[in-house]
Order: structure tokens, then C-alpha cells, then sequence
């Protein structure tokens, strides 16, 4: 018996040691008062919600005649004038984001394209009639205008800093429900080929986008507007005619939606850069190892700064303004983002030699040569 306690008490001492370590510092602590942080973007819903609109816009329709009515036996049935043509008022709905207290408001194109007339709808109850200042096809980008007083703009976020994985907010109008947010994050950056417009830099995001969502506010998780949410892309699967794909929304960057707007604003159009060269991927050679991308001329338009600079067709560029080049259509992409008359640095490999360019930026006309 003796004995069993000689065992017994340091055993006991070993546990209530283990105990109070666990309970200082191993365990977490939750004393008496304290409370759990609960995770919440509703201070970036606040900030950002007054900047977001809902837009309806209202366009005459003019009905086509009875197709019937075109065939001589059933048209002497009819009397002269019994058949007028007919008008009809279609309506649809979208979204837009205040960007100045001027009332300057960004949205797609495709939500105001035709309109006849344009009302936007405030968070606070307050409507207007809009004009609109400028779009851009290209981009899928138009500038509206109202006169109100006492408007919040968005904070403007930077889209170059948005890296894959950020949480993201959606704001808008959907179905006509009103405002409302959907979450998600940053799914990839820079994607392209999945609509037919020439200028395309989408954000992909999983955050949901329904129709009426057009135009509204992507933001970041502090309210800045990070995009221009645009659609949701769906593709049918290969064994009928089901929507697959839900989940990718796409966004235009505010980086450029900002741009867009501004020379809308100045200018009525978008004054964009041209070099006037056509381009293929390529491979460059290394010197005795694995080459890098590189960019094989094909055509240099003629009187082109291209052609003024010295390109020919059968160059390989390698850098532009000392970057080395990604892909045919973000290099053209970027150029697009210079203005007329700035400079370009252009390394290029010729016959395997080195050689340095500089092209004066031109003006891409917007026919699009």
C-alpha cells in the first residue's frame, strides 16, 4: 500500500501539471466578457452601396406587318388602313456605379444599347432621367450622366493589385429584385475569347451574376470598386443542350473602365494607341539552351509607326519598354492603353542579331485600322 502511493501522488502531480498547461497556454482562452470576431463585409456593402444604381431603360418597338398580309390572296380580304403598324415599348434592367458626384455613371454598353429613354433608380429612393455621354463597344462600356445633388461615388480600387484568391463582392440589380450582394473571390485575371468584343481583360470571379447584375459594382472586401461586373459565361454541355459553367462571372477591371470613361468624358470616343503590326506567338532562341517567348512579326501596316520605327516582318520581339512580352493580344492590349505620340521601346532578334527599336505611338482609328 505504501508503495502505491510513492507511485500514486507523482502521477497525480504529472496530470494537474499537464492541466494548467493546457489551460494557459495551449487551450484557447475565452474568459468571461469576451467575444468571438465574427467575419462580416457589411462596412463594404455600406460604403460602396449608395454608389451602386439600378438602371431601366425603355425602347419604341415598331411591330412587324401580318407576314400573311404579304401574300396577294389573303391581303384583298383586308381593308386599306385596316392593318396599321403597330408600336410597342420593350423594357429591361441593369445596373450602373456612380464614379463622380458630377453624376457620371458606368455601366455595359449591352444595358442602354437602343435605349429611347433611360431612369435610374438610387439607393436612397431618388430617380432621374439619364443621358448618355459616350460607349464603347469595344469594351462593352458606356457613360451615363444625371443631375442630382448630393451623390456618393465609389472609392476606386486598383485592378492591377487584385491577385487570385481575394474575396470579392457583387453588387446589383438582379432580376429587378432590387440591391443585392453576392460573395466570392478572385477566380483568375486577365481572360479572354468569350465574347466578341476587341478589348478583352475579364476578371473571372465565382461570386453570382444574374441578369440585371450588368453594369454593377464588383468591390474588394475594404468597398473599392475593383470591376465593371459584366455577364456570366455558360457553355452547353457535349451531351445536349444544359448550361454548364455556372459560377464563372466575368468583370471589366475599373483600371480600365476608368480609362474608357475618361475619354468618353473628354473626347465623345476612345483614343487608343496603334502601332499597326500583326504578331504570332514565337519562340526565341537561347544561346544554346531553351529560347522565351517572343513575338514573330507578320504584317506591318503601311505608313504605320511600326513601319517608321523599322519593324519588318520576320522579327522576333522579345521586350516592350524593357517587359518581356506575354502574348500577341496583351502586348497589343497594353499598347492600346498608350496615348498617341508616346514613346515604345521594342527589342527585337533579326537574323539572330539583337537590335533596339523605339515606334512613336500612333492613333488607332475606330474602324479599327
Amino acid at each position: 500500500m505504501q508503495s502505491l502511493k510513492l507511485y500514486a501522488w507523482p502521477a497525480l502531480a504529472g496530470l494537474l501539471a499537464a492541466l494548467l498547461i493546457l489551460d494557459r497556454w495551449v487551450l484557447p482562452q475565452q474568459r468571461a466578457g469576451t467575444t468571438v470576431e465574427v467575419v462580416s463585409y457589411a462596412e463594404a456593402v455600406r460604403q460602396a452601396t449608395p454608389a451602386v444604381v439600378n438602371i431601366y431603360t425603355a425602347k419604341l418597338v415598331t411591330s412587324r406587318p401580318n407576314p400573311m398580309l404579304e401574300n396577294s390572296f389573303f391581303r384583298r380580304f383586308v381593308q386599306p388602313g385596316q392593318q396599321p403598324q403597330r408600336q410597342r415599348i420593350e423594357q429591361s434592367l441593369g445596373s450602373g456605379v456612380i464614379v463622380s458626384d458630377q453624376g457620371h455613371i458606368l455601366t455595359n454598353n449591352h444595358v442602354i444599347a437602343g435605349a429611347d429613354a433611360i431612369q435610374v433608380l438610387l439607393h436612397d429612393g431618388r430617380t432621374a432621367n439619364a443621358v448618355v455621354i459616350g460607349t464603347d463597344p469595344a469594351t462593352d462600356l458606356a457613360v451615363l450622366k444625371v443631375e442630382l445633388p448630393e451623390l456618393q461615388p465609389i472609392q476606386l480600387g486598383d485592378s492591377n493589385a487584385a491577385r487570385v484568391g481575394d474575396v470579392v463582392l457583387a453588387i446589383g440589380n438582379p432580376l429587378g429584385f432590387g440591391h443585392s450582394v453576392t460573395q466570392g473571390i478572385v477566380s483568375a485575371l486577365g481572360r479572354y475569347g468569350l465574347q466578341p468584343n476587341t478589348y478583352e481583360d475579364y476578371i473571372q470571379t465565382d461570386a453570382t451574376i444574374h441578369l440585371g447584375n450588368s453594369g454593377g459594382a464588383l468591390i474588394d472586401t475594404q468597398g473599392r470598386l475593383l470591376g465593371i461586373n459584366t455577364l456570366i459565361y455558360t457553355g452547353n454541355s457535349q451531351g445536349g443542350n444544359s448550361a454548364t459553367g455556372i459560377g464563372i462571372s466575368l468583370a471589366i477591371p475599373v483600371n480600365l473602365a476608368v480609362f474608357v470613361m475618361q475619354d468618353l468624358i473628354d473626347y465623345g470616343e476612345v483614343i487608343r494607341g496603334w502601332l499597326g503590326v500583326s504578331v504570332e506567338p514565337a519562340v526565341a532562341p537561347g544561346n544554346g539552351g531553351p529560347g522565351g517567348r517572343a513575338l514573330a512579326v507578320v504584317e506591318v501596316a503601311p505608313n504605320s509607326p511600326a513601319l517608321k520605327a523599322g519593324l519588318m516582318p520576320g522579327d522576333l520581339i522579345t521586350h516592350i519598354n524593357g517587359q518581356p512580352v506575354q502574348d500577341g493580344r496583351l502586348t497589343m492590349h497594353r499598347i492600346a492603353l498608350l496615348r498617341p505620340g508616346d514613346t515604345v521601346d521594342i527589342a527585337i532578334l533579326r537574323n539572330q542579331q539583337s537590335m533596339e527599336l523605339t515606334a512613336l505611338v500612333g492613333v488607332l482609328s475606330q474602324s479599327g485600322g
